[in-house]
């Protein structure tokens, strides 16, 4: 296959009605080159990067997916090198004009029943780790608790060989913020969910410093004073720390006497997520995902997507999916409360894609969307999600979010994933240290040159060497392994933790 992508050129084309196809070969298209009867490569065209199957003229519909992704800004002749700086952004798909609810379909159980080994909790979640988190209601005793987290991992976590470790959740908020504000309950009620996580056991530790305007009591209203170690009601720093590590101590106890048990596949909650997007994203990797979302989803457990700026431009597609017009009109209003958001910040919606989409063959964030939007699947949309809220629905579900990858994860981790799956073609060593991250990589060049870092190769899809059922059913089954503690992702072998990271519309006094 190697060989046939050094001698032959090798182009793959999503839709019929598509006019532009996407170079497969490693070192791209040479100019001259025949690429099929009746097209020729009249300039050099590199890989991921799309070539013009027909002659355009200026304003003429550029088509992939079967959707229009822009127009040509300029005449654009047949065989050439279609890229960023030729297409024009289209508008919007305009939210009042949406079909709700009329692509509902029916998924059918697996006929085989799946399990994996979790941590029961005493609410009926599952957790995929078993973790001692701490809560911070403001940024200002990170430093203390950050050097007292480094003496438990270092004296006592030996101790306690059950727990996987220890969770600061740090954040910058609680303080200077205006947390009366209607836009607070966004970081508040984020923050609520995250110390309530399935992979924390039902243990819950607060580390406050005393006068902070988001107190322990107004982040959880019937908290037992136990829990809660406040700074400035301790005689100065050693006592401070000997008090953290005291409390951790007595939850370590209850933690390490969890022990993982057989649960049907039903119980898992898996977050879906993108970042360092190329163009073979929508082809392979999300795609693949999307094929092991619809088997998650068959066997009863519960799947969320997100990244609203990543969503926006396909939401046409996904509407029709919504289970009822409450749940279609829910995702309507994130759309436009997102568009607001933007408006309000003076950016356009085409601020997404980095220059790594770009230089991947993404032209714009039309297909991006696109693209991205392939992760969902084929089954219902059950429910729709606020940033940072908890789901409550088996099924697919829509969890509104950010596209940034850090804020996407935290939000995704407060609503409940116990572990996600996030596909990349540039390359990222993004991870979370709450859950498990399965990387998919687009392309297999990607996977050999980082081998310690992609999990799941998906760009075998486009050379043909496998498809994306297999790749689906490669997924599915590995999300069983890893949540079962039988395998773990690199991310979590390597230690690859990245900051939980807020997001907060509300204003900052």
């Amino acid at each position: 296959m190697k060989n046939t992508q050094e001698t032959n050129p090798l182009l793959i084309k999503v839709h019929p009605q598509d006019n532009v196809e996407t170079v497969v070969n490693d070192k791209g298209i040479k100019k001259g080159t025949q690429v099929k009867e009746g097209l020729m490569a009249i300039e050099y065209i590199p890989q991921s990067h799309k070539i013009a199957l027909v002659d355009f003229e200026l304003g003429d519909k550029i088509i992939r997916y079967g959707e229009i992704i822009g127009y040509a800004k300029q005449d654009i002749p047949k065989g050439s090198w279609i890229d960023e700086h030729k297409v024009k952004l289209p508008v919007a798909p305009k939210l009042e004009e949406l079909p709700v609810a009329t692509k509902i379909s029916k998924t059918l159980p697996l006929q085989k029943k799946y399990t994996f080994l979790g941590y029961r909790n005493p609410d009926s979640s599952v957790g995929t780790k078993n973790m001692l988190g701490i809560t911070t209601s403001v940024q200002c005793v990170e430093g203390v608790l950050n050097i007292a987290v480094e003496r438990i991992k270092k004296d006592i976590l030996p101790n306690y060989p059950n727990v996987d470790g220890i969770m600061p959740i740090n954040h910058n908020y609680g303080c200077g913020v205006a947390i009366d504000a209607p836009e607070a309950t966004v970081p508040i009620r984020t923050l609520r969910n995250l110390a309530t996580h399935p992979n924390f056991g039902g243990e819950l530790m607060v580390v406050s410093l005393g006068c902070e305007k988001l107190l322990p009591n107004r982040l959880f209203t019937h908290i037992k004073q136990e829990n809660v170690v406040i700074l400035q009601d301790e005689h100065g720093f050693e006592i401070m720390v000997e008090r953290i590590v005291g409390k951790a101590r007595e939850c370590l106890e209850r933690l390490n006497n969890r022990v993982r048990e057989v649960c049907p596949a039903s119980d898992l909650v898996i977050g879906l997520q993108c970042g360092g997007s190329d163009a073979f994203s929508g082809i392979t990797a999300n795609p693949a995902v999307g094929y092991a979302a619809d088997l998650l989803v068959s066997a009863g457990a519960t799947v969320l997507f997100s990244e609203v700026s990543e969503v926006r431009d396909g939401v046409h597609l996904l509407t029709p999916r919504t289970i009822n017009e409450e749940v279609g009109q829910k995702l309507k209003d994130e759309m436009a409360w997102y568009d607001n958001y933007l408006d309000l910040g003076s950016v356009d919606r085409d601020a997404n894609p980095t220059p790594g989409n770009k230089q991947g063959g993404l032209a714009n964030v039309v297909e991006k969307s696109l693209g991205s939007i392939a992760k969902s699947g084929s089954t219902t949309i059950v429910e729709v999600l606020s940033p940072g809220e908890k789901v409550r629905k088996k099924g697919l579900v829509y969890a509104a979010t950010p596209a940034s990858d850090f804020v996407c994860g935290t939000c995704q981790l407060a609503s409940g994933i116990t572990l996600q799956v996030f596909t990349t073609g540039r390359g990222t060593p993004y991870g979370l240290a709450m859950a498990p991250v399965i990387k998919v990589a687009s392309r297999t060049a990607l996977t050999n040159k980082w081998k310690d870092l992609i999990d799941v190769d998906a760009g075998k899809i486009a050379t043909g060497e496998a498809t994306i059922k297999e790749i689906g059913q490669e997924i599915f089954e590995l999300i069983l392994q890893i949540a079962s503690g039988n395998k773990k992702a690199w991310a979590d072998y390597w230690g690859i933790q990245n900051a939980l990271c807020l997001f907060n519309p509300a204003p900052v006094t």
